[in-house]
């Protein structure tokens, strides 16, 4: 079965499901409140976009995005097969993601690539599809995956945030390695993607200087139940091209 994380009401029932199957989840949840969905753009531009911001910093990557969208606008893929990649580089894109984005775009343009139709492919397929592209790797595809095309069962199992999350909340002895990630993600199919929303937000709660811990079905003072949580910074540079 695949399911989506379209709106926010998706992922709001997608998290009390998983609390309703996994009690684990129940104090991650009273500490941090359904987290707020987040959504991209599909297609060629919301790939390019999670491939040109991978190992940056967040305002590192919107500078770099934001001169390549105002060179080629609309970012069409035969605009970046077609460019020079001297002035790609000159933008600010490294030499690897330079090949990366003109080797996707064509593929497309060769019709071997139809981004758009991943989102009707259980999870699993469309992640062995990315990363068959060259330099997609495993976090970049599921990241296209959950945040442009809003697939309910995209694992990130390479976030070095969701990890350390799940090694919190589970008290785990170490954090967990991504073959750990995928035997223990398979307690949350066919919502992964709601767990991983969850995990960051829970991630940047336990993280925060302030944080205390509290007895499981406690109140933290202070906590606000509801409140709308974002990923780090951390979380959109943990995985190489």
């Amino acid at each position: 079965m695949t399911v989506f994380l379209h709106s926010q009401a998706d992922l709001d029932a997608a998290v009390a499901a998983l609390v309703a199957g996994d009690p684990r989840l129940a104090p991650v949840l009273a500490l941090t409140g359904v987290p707020a969905l987040r959504r991209r753009e599909p297609g060629f531009a919301g790939l390019a976009s999670t491939i040109c911001g991978q190992q940056l910093s967040i305002k590192a990557a919107a500078a770099i995005w934001g001169r390549l969208t105002a060179a080629y606008d609309p970012l069409h893929h035969d605009h970046i097969r077609r460019a020079r990649a001297d002035r790609l580089g000159r933008l600010g894109l490294s030499a690897a993601k330079i090949k990366t984005l003109k080797a996707i775009a064509g593929e497309i343009a060769k019709g071997r690539l139809d981004l758009d139709a991943l989102a009707g492919l259980p999870a699993d397929e469309a992640h062995a599809a990315l990363t068959a592209l060259h330099g997609v790797g495993p976090w970049t595809a599921d990241i296209y995956l959950l945040f442009c095309l809003g697939h309910g069962d995209a694992w990130p199992a390479g976030d070095l945030a969701v990890q350390e999350a799940i090694r919190i909340a589970l008290k785990l002895a170490a954090r967990p390695t991504p073959k750990d990630m995928a035997v223990l993600g398979e307690a949350w199919r066919p919502w992964r993607g709601a767990a991983a929303h969850l995990f960051w937000a829970y991630y940047k709660v336990v993280k925060s200087p302030d944080f205390e811990a509290v007895v499981p079905g406690e109140t933290k003072p202070g906590t606000k139940a509801g409140a709308a949580a974002r990923p780090p910074a951390t979380v959109r540079r943990t995985a190489s091209t």
